[in-house]
């Protein structure tokens, strides 16, 4: 067996009164405790997982509730000026759109295997993929980065010296890009949480903090991780496809 498969603690099995270094350095009692990772106010880490679980479930309700706002902002919208949302959508690079959802279904995989390697405690696969993840979490806002610049070189930035030449009534054309910037620049923000999440969690994997008995906190970042790759793959086709058969 290699070091990287023995169980990510310091803990001695030579007492059952014996005391283990977690993390930082703070010493718990394993006979009191039963394990350092197991909060005072939960009796076994099953119960501390799953409560953890139903935490994060009902978060995510409240983000798809905020982004069911968004979305319904745009059917409303777009079924109001059709034609203005379909030139300007085609005015969107849909080939740029298609790579960051390849690179964020590529972090989804990475992100998977992640937590596979937590769940079997192999450290080194471990921090292997999460920095995948946040080097594809990362490229994505780079490239969106990119993305705006080039909406700013062209005036399309709503509410900043905003000019459209195009076909299409300006203001109406205006109104999809205060939703396109509002959903993707939102979207982004839970990217950049996401990436420090997954940065704590790298330093965390690092100092030993994650076992086949504990690694609740990686599954749970990971359903996070998800969530926001989820709201992409929905706003690409929204944004990106609708006119993309458009003629620029």
């Amino acid at each position: 067996m290699s070091d990287n498969d023995l169980p990510m603690n310091d803990a001695s099995p030579h007492s059952s009164l014996s005391t283990r270094r977690f993390g930082d350095g703070l010493l718990a009692d394993t006979h009191t405790t039963g394990h350092p990772a197991l909060a005072h106010h939960f009796e076994s880490l099953e119960q501390q997982r799953e409560a953890g679980t139903l935490g994060m479930w009902t978060f995510l309700i409240t983000e798809i509730m905020f982004f069911g706002g968004l979305f319904m902002a745009y059917i409303l919208y777009r079924s109001k000026f059709p034609h203005s949302f379909t030139v300007a959508s085609a005015h969107l690079d849909w080939h740029v759109g298609f790579a960051n959802t390849v690179v964020l279904i590529c972090s989804s995989l990475t992100m998977a295997l992640a937590v596979y390697y937590a769940q079997v405690g192999k450290r080194k696969p471990l921090l292997g993929f999460l920095t995948f993840t946040i080097l594809l979490g990362a490229t994505f806002l780079v490239v969106k980065g990119f993305e705006y610049h080039k909406k700013y070189t062209d005036h399309l930035i709503p509410g900043m010296g905003f000019k459209w030449e195009g076909n299409g009534d300006p203001r109406q054309v205006q109104m999809f890009y205060w939703i396109y910037f509002a959903m993707t620049g939102v979207h982004a923000l839970h990217m950049v949480v996401g990436i420090g999440v997954m940065t704590v969690i790298f330093l965390m994997a690092r100092r030993g903090r994650f076992t086949p008995e504990y690694h609740s906190p990686v599954e749970l970042s990971g359903l996070y991780w998800h969530f926001v790759d989820i709201i992409w793959i929905f706003l690409f086709p929204l944004l990106y496809l609708l006119g993309a058969h458009e003629v620029h």
